[in-house]
């Protein structure tokens, strides 16, 4: 079925506010019953984020694509997969969607609707780590592009678990969400300072992701005699 833009753009906007409405609740509930364990409350963290990842994916990736995240929508527009003029409205709207759900987030736990955040995350290691974490979700997304749906979506899912843990900024790999995050001064906050920054690399870490994917997926020819050659070893 074809969906309309107007379709397609709230499937987006819904989306990446679930998806930051989880992250952000999930980090707010994890420090509140980890009583201090950083290492519990980042794994409620972990696991919460996972799972609706692989949830939403499977219910709006056939309506929009499921990006809920910029960096994702220029990857597949480097590919055309998507038109270039459609790239600013899907971008805006998962930026307003990823500011709502962290809004909705913090009146489910009585907190104020905005609260800037205070918490500093800067500084080279951060900056590598937020490339190498879009990088490498952009790359599991591409190469899983003809696959099924839920082996997308338990790909993407499982990917960022993993870099929760594996890199020292935890992962962000989203503009959207990072940009909702610094609403947020709550255990998965972003200082707004820092935004600019992480928003950058984690362009940089798409673009170069889109380009690499779509150099290994252009495939080689391989000549007949080469192929009789192969054959005849076998």
């Amino acid at each position: 079925m074809n969906y309309g833009m107007t379709q397609r753009l709230a499937a987006e906007c819904f989306g990446t506010a679930l998806l930051v409405g989880t992250v952000v609740g999930s980090g707010i509930m994890g420090d509140r019953l980890a009583n201090g364990n950083m290492a519990l409350a980042l794994l409620c963290n972990t696991i919460a984020t996972a799972a609706i990842l692989v949830t939403l994916i499977i219910v709006f990736g056939e309506i929009s694509g499921a990006h809920f995240n910029p960096a994702v929508t220029v990857a597949v527009a480097v590919r055309k997969g998507i038109l270039w003029a459609e790239v600013l409205p899907y971008v805006a709207v998962q930026i307003v969607g990823g500011i709502a759900g962290a809004f909705v987030a913090h009146v489910m736990f009585s907190l104020p609707v905005v609260s800037w955040s205070q918490h500093p995350r800067h500084g080279f290691a951060l900056a590598v780590s937020e490339f190498v974490a879009t990088f490498g979700l952009v790359c599991v997304i591409e190469l899983c592009g003809k696959k099924r749906l839920e082996i997308i979506a338990i790909s993407a899912g499982l990917y960022i678990a993993a870099a929760y843990w594996c890199t020292s900024s935890t992962s962000f790999a989203n503009p959207a969400v990072t940009i909702a995050r610094c609403f947020s001064d709550t255990f998965a906050g972003i200082r707004p300072s820092d935004v600019p920054m992480f928003v950058a690399v984690q362009i940089v870490g798409a673009l170069t992701a889109g380009c690499f994917c779509r150099w290994i997926l252009s495939g080689t020819t391989i000549s007949p005699s080469t192929l009789t050659a192969i054959e005849s070893q076998e």
